[in-house]
């Protein structure tokens, strides 16, 4: 059969279901260095991927709070998929000499990655709390409220280990434990899991120390943080460390 070619309307049925008419529109290149167009791309994918990180991590958090494995399992798994792609997209910029981006990086002004406040969500979900960060968006109620209960909201390893705890299961070496024995296999898998979610963040925070230390070297970063030493110490911060520190004890 011959695809429909005809809807009778100004645009197609996949543009507006997607919103792929106002999506183009979006970029808007503030030099004439070519590769800020694709800098630019990159920025937009990883916010979009921020988003949908942030969604699965609190339905898996709800399905926690709730007891349900299952749910909060298919919920972290669909997230594995979306941190996959994020790690790759730095891709995008693997190839953008310092040249390239000194060009137009002072159309950036003080523009910078830590601003980004669905970032700073999965960094509070994480457990990575800082209310001081709260005052980038003081003058934004709505943004600025959602922060917040995100903020003084328990983290999604504090509601894994809710899990535990609601089956009798607590302690410093409540991990080895639960890898030891074989009745809590489900909350082995859990954790194994968690292990997945940790590994992801910390390549994608090794891919951006990679990506800056490339094209822009050791100067301070555009928002006014000291740039790679910053990226460097995050990169190498565990997440999730007393799933980690268990293995010293298995």
């Amino acid at each position: 059969m011959e695809p429909r070619l005809d809807f009778g309307e100004p645009t197609t049925p996949y543009a507006a279901y997607a919103g792929i008419d106002a999506l183009h529109t979006l970029q808007n290149p503030r030099s004439k260095e070519p590769t800020e167009r694709t800098f630019i791309v990159a920025t937009q994918v990883m916010e979009l991927l921020f988003g949908q990180l942030r969604e699965e991590w609190t339905l898996a958090q709800h399905a926690l709070r709730a007891d349900d494995l299952a749910g909060a399992t298919a919920a972290l798994r669909r997230g594995l998929g979306v941190q996959e792609v994020l790690v790759s997209s730095w891709e995008l910029l693997a190839t953008m000499t310092p040249v390239e981006f000194s060009a137009f990086r002072p159309y950036l002004g003080e523009a910078s990655g830590f601003q980004s406040y669905t970032y700073l969500h999965l960094e509070f979900l994480l457990g990575n709390k800082n209310e001081r960060l709260l005052n980038l968006y003081a003058g934004h109620p709505r943004i600025h409220a959602e922060l917040a209960a995100t903020l003084h909201g328990p983290s999604l390893y504090e509601d894994a280990m809710g899990v535990l705890e609601r089956r009798g299961l607590s302690g410093p070496d409540v991990w080895v434990e639960v890898y030891s024995k074989p009745e809590h296999r489900e909350l082995a898998l859990l954790g194994e899991l968690l292990l997945d979610v940790a590994e992801r963040v910390t390549r994608w925070r090794q891919r951006h120390f990679s990506s800056v230390k490339r094209t822009m070297g050791a100067k301070p970063g555009t928002g006014g943080s000291s740039g790679l030493s910053w990226l460097r110490k995050a990169a190498e911060e565990d997440v999730f460390p007393d799933l980690w520190s268990a293995r010293n004890a298995l």
